[in-house]
């Protein structure tokens, strides 16, 4: 959800010119919910515990996130997130111009990767959610979660960037079971799991509260990893 290379915007300063890293970035989103969906239907048809499906859920999630931000983070710098992409533009670590192509490409990444989902196990390709998921504790969820995400990131890069991959990875794999809302904390990946009526889905009503939660969460992490991880002045023990 943030690059390797190891400033999030390096990629988008110098090395693949823009088509290629919308691609990239379109690719992993692709690929990112293409696992989401697709572990949630293998876990939903190999077991009727909830618990362990979603175990079978979360896993293969974080496992993805390592792999594609160490592939894809040379590329595009990794983001896969509109809230990754806004708290980068927001702290001036990327271009304000490529914000909305970015994200264009990560939601329509994102929905491709849930009718690829849907394909690979048979399923109706253009489907519809019924599973609700709103309420202020959510609502409350999906910010936290997207704030820690964020966080972790920025501070990843500051402290020690060969470690992102793996730090967003184990964030998100321990954010499923901490928060009520399981950790959506990316807005292209909401919208994809909107169009999947199966184990991950979330219904086209719910989007809203959680896009401007996740979006908030995102909001309030830039500044504050901006304040929080600054260089200490030069006598400072």
């Amino acid at each position: 959800m943030t690059g390797v290379v190891h400033g999030p915007a390096a990629a988008a300063v110098a090395g693949p010119d823009l088509p290629r890293r919308l691609v990239a970035e379109a690719l992993g989103t692709l690929i990112l919910v293409a696992t989401v969906v697709g572990s949630g239907i293998m876990a939903e048809t190999l077991t009727g515990d909830v618990a362990l499906a979603l175990l079978g859920n979360t896993i293969p999630t974080g496992a993805i996130l390592v792999v594609l931000i160490t592939c894809l983070g040379p590329l595009s710098g990794a983001h896969f997130n509109p809230a990754v992409t806004l708290a980068l533009c927001l702290r001036r670590e990327g271009p304000w111009a490529e914000a909305l192509p970015y994200m264009g490409a990560q939601v329509a990444g994102g929905i491709l990767g849930a009718v690829l989902a849907h394909a690979m196990f048979e399923q109706p390709l253009l489907q519809l959610s019924t599973h609700v998921r709103t309420g202020p504790a959510q609502w409350l969820a999906e910010a936290v979660a997207t704030f820690g995400l964020v966080f972790s990131i920025l501070a990843a890069v500051r402290v020690r960037p060969p470690a992102v991959p793996l730090v967003v990875g184990l964030y998100i794999t321990a954010a499923y079971w901490f928060t009520a809302s399981t950790s959506f904390a990316n807005p292209a990946v909401a919208i994809a799991r909107a169009l999947t009526d199966t184990f991950s889905g979330i219904r086209p009503a719910d989007l809203p509260g959680f896009i401007l939660a996740q979006l908030a969460g995102a909001a309030l992490a830039a500044p504050f990893a901006a304040w929080l991880l600054r260089p200490l002045p030069r006598s400072a023990p």
